[in-house]
């Protein structure tokens, strides 16, 4: 029986089981005694078996077994819950997460080996005493590239053959050659997946593509740099192959490498399996092959499947059957009805597809509380690690944003916490000198607030230190000493953001006061949100991240610029004003107005984007005044054309990094409108 059909449900709910371990491990911890707790981790062990014990993936079944018993015994009295005992089942669930991932990735269990903390359990059920290991922080490791596998002899090649023995000895049998092909693409080369498609279908006329590195999606997303590697199996000879893959345009370079019996065999052999070639080839083909270290840095393809509550799916049906009718009553309108009904129609298919894009907004939204759940568990390690007593505060783990932005919001909060307890919270001694309780909390919370939803990261500790930041900040010359003297304290503390900059005496492995803030930046500003810090010297720090609620459609005001329309989306205005010429005034190089009794800097749209200014005399301006956090600034247009809600398309890969365009629309005639980023012009 096929069990592959069923992988997917098997991952999405063995993550739920684990998430609900973690958070009743940790609730464990805090009260020992409390049996219902082991119960549920008991209940949730013996389901994961039974999964696992069904799937075939024995390395599961066979630990939730040994987790089951250990679990009896104290159900039933004959041990007593400890510390040990509660960080040995942390264990558990570290490799657990651990096979479940490489299952979400790879297709198979991996190469975790579990015996010690097999042994641990069985130590732990017969009585004995375990050796009480520090623990690790799951998330602080410092990834460390390893060199790639070589495979049949040579170096240039990352793919390994251990996964696929067998059927290559299969293939000497049948009088098949197997071969080990690199692809080098020139350098200039604009469209790498339309080349490496060519090149699957070319070398897939004469033979059969068993396996690629990486993995024929990422190739297909050109997720590689220049060059992709494939394991084939054909009848012809390596320089006619080769000869036919250089006739591609765009090909710098082909290495065709045989692979002899002799290589097979330098591996451990397999028994002897009665099964055809095409069978073969074909279970191999629907197998995910392994991710080496390198595939490991791109951090897991994001969950395909979400949860949606049945009402809002009937919602959605509903909605589409209104469509249906409104079709059905578009059709009976000839061009001699009434142009009354004619409009009717119109208005209500307008509400209905008004109402259908709400519905489907709320079927990809999904609450922040599946980012949140890691952290408990992160603190804890953490706190352990650093020898600080840290109790962590979440709130408004409900509120809901759309999945492609959870997506993204993960590694840059994670930057954060680490730097909340790494460097801002002080240790126990140092808190109880300056007046604190020893215990420092960090708080984590969602809420919206309009278009957006906002987090906020905010700690008890230190806060961060201006004085610091810019005696540093000029050591390392990224700023002159002209500009620090008229730099304000938040402009400062903002310097924080600058790649690479740290105010770190020491780099830790979990994290420096800097580090990573210029990746929380960029993360964030990617998918079109803001971060910005508060910090009071001595009491603490907060980051406050404003995400927009979705990434697909926005509302956004419509402008012209010349002939050419723009769009603003409209979370970033903050009003439209007009400004008289005469009262603008020039300031450091930057046209500025009073208004408001504020200072605001005037940003001329068509210098921006380089168009020509046909305008320039004018005495009264029209600007729209955008806000990027708390700062302002005055963006001058030709005219306004008005709201409209908007389809973002991504502008795609050769034309990213344009500054001040987010991405383009497709209007209702058909033509193209850019969309400004105004987080960019800041």
């Amino acid at each position: 029986m096929d069990m592959s059909q069923y992988l997917e449900i098997f991952i999405d709910e063995s993550k739920e089981h684990l998430q609900t371990m973690n958070e009743i491990l940790l609730d464990l911890e805090k009260d020992v005694d409390n049996l219902s707790h082991l119960s549920e981790i008991f209940r949730i062990a013996h389901t994961l078996k039974g999964m696992s014990g069904t799937m075939g993936f024995t390395k599961v079944a066979d630990l939730t077994h040994k987790m089951e018993n250990v679990l009896d015994l104290v159900r039933n009295g004959e041990l007593k819950v400890t510390s040990t005992i509660v960080d040995v089942l942390f264990e558990c669930f570290d490799a657990l997460e651990e096979y479940i991932d490489n299952l979400e990735k790879t297709g198979s269990e991996g190469d975790l080996d579990s015996s010690l903390l097999v042994k641990k359990l069985q130590s732990i059920a017969s009585g004995g005493q375990v050796e009480a290991e520090k623990p690790k922080a799951k998330e602080t490791a410092v990834e460390v590239e390893a060199a790639p596998k070589s495979s049949g002899g040579s170096s240039e090649f990352n793919i390994t053959i251990n996964d696929v023995e067998s059927i290559i000895a299969k293939a000497f049998e049948m009088g098949v050659k197997p071969y080990l092909i690199k692809v080098v693409l020139d350098k200039g080369c604009m469209l790498k997946a339309a080349r490496s498609f060519i090149v699957f279908n070319t070398l897939e006329r004469f033979g059969e593509v068993i396996k690629s590195y990486p993995l024929a999606e990422e190739i297909e997303d050109e997720k590689f740099e220049d060059s992709f590697e494939i394991l084939y199996f054909s009848k012809l000879d390596e320089n006619y192959i080769k000869s036919e893959l250089m006739k591609i345009s765009e090909i710098h370079e082909v290495i065709v490498m045989p692979l002899s019996e002799a290589d097979i065999m330098a591996h451990e052999k397999q028994p002897d399996v009665e099964v055809d070639m095409e069978t073969a080839i074909a279970k191999e083909e629907t197998r995910k092959t392994k991710e080496d270290t390198n595939q490991n840095k791109d951090k897991g393809k994001t969950s395909k499947t979400v949860r949606v509550e049945i009402g809002r799916l009937d919602n959605l049906m509903n909605l589409v059957s209104e469509l249906i009718i409104i079709k059905t009553r578009l059709e009976d309108l000839d061009t001699s009805s009434n142009k009354n009904n004619m409009n009717e129609a119109i208005e209500y298919l307008e509400r209905i597809t008004t109402s259908l894009h709400d519905a489907v907004m709320k079927v990809r939204m999904v609450p922040v509380e599946r980012t949140f759940n890691r952290f408990p568990r992160l603190v804890r390690d953490l706190s352990k690690d650093l020898g600080k007593n840290i109790k962590l505060f979440m709130s408004g783990e409900e509120t809901e944003v759309d999945r492609t932005v959870i997506d993204e919001i993960g590694d840059p909060l994670i930057h954060l916490i680490r730097n909340s307890l790494d460097h801002g919270i002080e240790s126990p001694a140092e808190r109880l000198k300056t007046g604190k309780d020893e215990t420092g909390f960090v708080a984590l919370r969602a809420y919206p607030d309009g278009n957006t939803v906002v987090i906020e990261v905010e700690d008890d500790g230190k806060g961060i230190n201006p004085e610091v930041i810019l005696k540093k900040a000029l050591e390392k010359k990224v700023v002159s000493s002209a500009e620090a003297e008229n730099m304000s304290e938040k402009e400062i503390i903002n310097l924080l953001f600058n790649a690479g900059f740290s105010t770190a005496e020491k780099v830790t492995d979990i994290s420096g006061r800097g580090v990573g803030l210029d990746v929380v930046k960029s993360k964030i500003e990617a998918i079109n949100g803001t971060v910005e810090v508060i910090s009071t010297l001595g009491q603490g720090s907060k980051f406050v991240i404003r995400l927009p609620l979705t990434l697909a459609i926005i509302q956004a005001l419509m402008v012209n610029l010349n002939e050419e329309k723009y769009a603003i989306p409209l979370n970033n205005i903050k009003e439209i004003t007009t400004i008289e010429t005469g009262k603008i005034t020039m300031v450091q190089d930057q046209e500025v107005v009073l208004y408001r009794n504020k200072t605001l800097p005037i940003i001329r749209m068509k210098e921006v984007l380089n168009i020509e200014d046909d305008q320039a005399d004018l005495d009264e301006l029209i600007v729209v005044i955008v806000k990027k956090g708390e700062v302002e600034a005055g963006l001058v247009v030709d005219s306004l054309i008005g709201q409209q809600e908007i389809v973002i398309k991504s502008l795609g890969k050769y034309l990213t990094g344009i500054k001040a365009i987010a991405g383009a629309t497709i209007l209702g005639n058909g033509s193209v409108a850019l969309i400004v980023d105004p987080n960019q012009l800041f």
